[in-house]
């Protein structure tokens, strides 16, 4: 039985604020079997990162293709409700991303290097890898087949516009060209050595964000504009609001790999990585505001409930600037690639090393790498279905990671100790 004196303290607890869970969090050593013990990769790398690193890694994984579908979601839940929820899903995401900052290095001596350690972590050896490991794959696999398909729509857009009199290729060749740079670049050995790539594609991010608002607003409202709901039956509808949401919550991403950005800056404890990391944050956060609010109010104004799933096909003049967004948009999804694929990549390795006794070297990378992404490449060719993709993916795997999952981290370590 559970006395009147057990639930009034139990109460008392939940109205205490963060910081004291953090504090007890910290004051409490872990258990030894699930000490984060595995880091990033065998022969860790050098923590060298500087706190502007995370604020390009964070907007390189967070602003992506996503952002091209938000007028589209507002399509379907319209002005009140849409910008509702995407004024929540910046604060909850927000929020969610300090909390994921705080955990990384809550307990003295230990860094949370992976999702999946502050998962063992939180909830137990066995039952942590079940709960957070299958969302985290999902995340990082699903997003990076989203950037395949993409990649080579924004490829085959752009030579459509760039040149008229050449032979059109179906969408498939151009997924291939795409996905053709990542047998390359996948051979990068961490974050640090992709820090270039990934500063390129947050310019880009911001830069086809712009693109698509001003050009949204200098193409003007379409003739016969309408922000009436369509008309169609009540099922399909419900259907179509879910996967507005999940759209939304896929733009809204960034958080599964906040951990493994994080173990790339020193720390001290005069000055924990907390810090540098959260300074990053705010400003990816503050790009991510100024990219996704007009991208979707505006581009919504525009064509209201004819708007397409990626505004930018919507846009045909200028040629010249509609082209090089495009071509930005593919610079971007490279480097967004790279970020969700490098935990996919140390998971990988690690498991052939252990379970298969493979000798850590060149040919490890060069198997495991090519193979992930020549499954992300023929998934991507075989569902080339970007607005869908973005919904399935938004809704069963970014939406439990950016807003569940992490926040239930930390409950869950907290009823361990009370």
């Amino acid at each position: 039985m559970v006395t009147m004196t057990q639930l009034l303290t139990f109460r008392r607890y939940l109205n205490l604020p963060i910081q004291y869970f953090l504090q007890k969090m910290v004051s409490t050593s872990p258990p030894k079997e699930v000490q984060s013990i595995g880091k990033w990769a065998e022969g860790d790398p050098t923590r060298r990162a500087k706190w502007w690193y995370s604020t390009f890694h964070t907007v390189t994984a967070m602003i992506g293709a996503g952002v091209l579908s938000l007028p589209y979601a507002m399509a379907y839940l319209g002005w009140g409700p849409g910008t509702m929820v995407l004024v929540l899903s910046w604060c909850m995401t927000l929020n969610t991303m300090w909390q994921m900052i705080q955990l990384h290095e809550c307990v003295p001596g230990t860094r949370f290097d992976r999702y999946i350690d502050l998962g063992r972590y939180a909830f137990g050896p066995k039952l942590g890898g079940w709960v957070v490991l299958p969302q985290q794959l999902i995340v990082q696999v699903g997003c990076d087949i989203v950037y395949m398909v993409t990649g080579g729509k924004c490829l085959k857009k752009f030579m459509e516009i760039a040149c008229t009199s050449c032979t059109q290729l179906r969408q498939s060749y151009w997924i291939l060209i795409f996905g053709g740079t990542h047998f390359f670049l996948s051979q990068l050995p961490n974050f640090n050595s992709v820090a270039a790539v990934s500063l390129a594609a947050a310019v880009m991010s911001l830069s086809y964000s712009t693109i698509a608002w001003a050009g949204s607003l200098s193409h003007g409202q379409i003739n016969g504009v309408s922000y009436e709901y369509k008309s169609t039956s009540p099922t399909d509808f419900m259907f179509r609001v879910f996967n507005a949401l999940g759209q939304i919550s896929f733009a809204f991403a960034g958080h599964a790999v906040a951990l493994e950005i994080q173990a790339t800056i020193p720390s001290t404890p005069e000055r924990p990585s907390k810090i540098p990391m959260w300074k990053g944050a705010l400003g990816a956060y503050f790009i991510n505001a100024i990219c996704y609010f007009p991208v979707a109010m505006i581009g919504y104004w525009a064509f209201g409930q004819d708007v397409n799933d990626n505004v930018l096909m919507a846009l045909e003049k200028p040629a010249w600037l509609i082209a090089s967004a495009n071509l930005m948009v593919v610079v971007h999804v490279i480097g967004s690639y790279q970020v969700y694929a490098m935990p996919v990549f140390d998971l990988l390795e690690n498991m052939m090393i252990k379970r298969l006794n493979f000798p850590p070297g060149i040919a490890l990378r060069l198997i495991s790498r090519s193979t992930y992404v020549a499954f992300t490449l023929f998934i991507g060719v075989t569902f080339p279905f970007f607005g869908d993709l973005l919904g399935f993916f938004g809704g069963f795997g970014f939406a439990p990671t950016s807003y569940f999952v992490s926040n239930t981290h930390t409950h869950t370590h907290i009823y361990k100790h009370i």
